[in-house]
């Protein structure tokens, strides 16, 4: 159990600072700004998802709510949605 428990951690910080560092990019086209934001929208439920199952100490389902979100946020980099410079955080284009 120890080692999920450091899993959900670690997934949770990762995240937290996901959502820090990214922004939506300029000029973004009207479709583009909806696919955004429904992006941004996921990413932050996920991750307010997984602090209630952290909560609850329902771990594996914490750390699959992490791990959503923060899918959620690299797909909005890797689609041009987001900027960042992070590369440890995401998968950069």
């Amino acid at each position: 159990m120890e080692d999920i428990i450091k899993k959900v951690e670690k997934y949770e910080e990762t995240t937290r600072k996901g959502l820090e560092k990214i922004k939506k990019k300029e000029k973004l086209s009207e479709k583009e700004e909806k696919i955004a934001e429904d992006f941004l929208s996921m990413a932050k439920n996920y991750f307010e998802d997984g602090k209630f199952f952290k909560k609850k100490e329902d771990y594996y389902t914490a750390l699959a709510s992490f791990s959503y979100a923060h899918a959620w946020l690299d797909a909005g980099v890797r689609a041009h949605l987001f900027e960042t410079n992070d590369d440890q955080l995401f998968t950069l284009p």
